[in-house]
């Protein structure tokens, strides 16, 4: 049985899409710069808000419009984190049945740190022994750095954790932290990009996932 169990949040634990779509465009509105539809910010997430106004501004912007833009992004997004969000059906009694067995969980995203606790805080009280977002000096998955803190903070070793997540992100961060990786198919990517992109294991809904953990 494992010790630790490590979430993605965006697309794993949490449907964010809808109001990271209404931050990215309400950036773009301030901007001056086209919208996106759900699908298009769909592609765009996953490495972080920066990178995700890097994508969404108009190809040829300058570095300084995209420094403007992150920081409405940023601003917007912190105070509108928990609008339309919510935890995807079963994620929480999951997460409750996973601690009844002894079983440290936290959760590590690239959003900003802050939108992270907040969110944790509001919708998942009492879930995780840890929680990591995007913090200066700490580099972004899918560099280990973040998995390497939260281990040492959950007093628990690679071979002794697993993580979730929904995007080519995550199984890349996994492989960077010699973990096994299991990989949603509810989230902001597709089974067929999740295997192209070498996910270890495939999950469909949340009994598959009891399963694996032989809970």
């Amino acid at each position: 049985m494992y010790k630790a169990v490590i979430f993605d949040m965006d697309g794993t634990i949490l449907d964010t899409l809808e109001d990271l779509t209404d931050s990215v465009n309400h950036t773009m509105e301030v901007m001056g710069m086209p919208k996106h539809t759900l699908e298009e910010v769909r592609s765009y997430v996953g490495n972080g808000l920066h990178k995700t106004i890097e994508r969404a501004v108009p190809v040829g912007c300058t570095g300084e419009d995209i420094e403007k833009a992150y920081i409405i992004m940023v601003e917007y997004y912190r105070n509108h984190c928990n609008i339309k969000t919510r935890p995807y059906d079963g994620i929480c009694e999951l997460i409750r049945d996973i601690r009844k067995k002894g079983i440290k969980t936290a959760v590590i995203s690239n959003k900003n740190d802050k939108a992270v606790k907040a969110l944790c805080d509001e919708l998942f009280e009492d879930c995780f022994d840890f929680s990591l977002g995007d913090t200066k000096g700490i580099p972004l998955k899918p560099d280990r750095a973040m998995v390497d803190i939260t281990m040492e903070a959950l007093s628990v070793k690679s071979d002794e954790a697993i993580y979730i997540g929904d995007s080519e992100v995550d199984i890349m961060t996994a492989h960077n932290s010699d973990m096994k990786c299991i990989s949603v198919t509810w989230g902001f990517r597709d089974k067929v990009l999740l295997l192209e992109k070498g996910a270890d294991i495939l999950v469909d809904n949340i009994a598959e996932i009891l399963e694996i953990l032989e809970l």
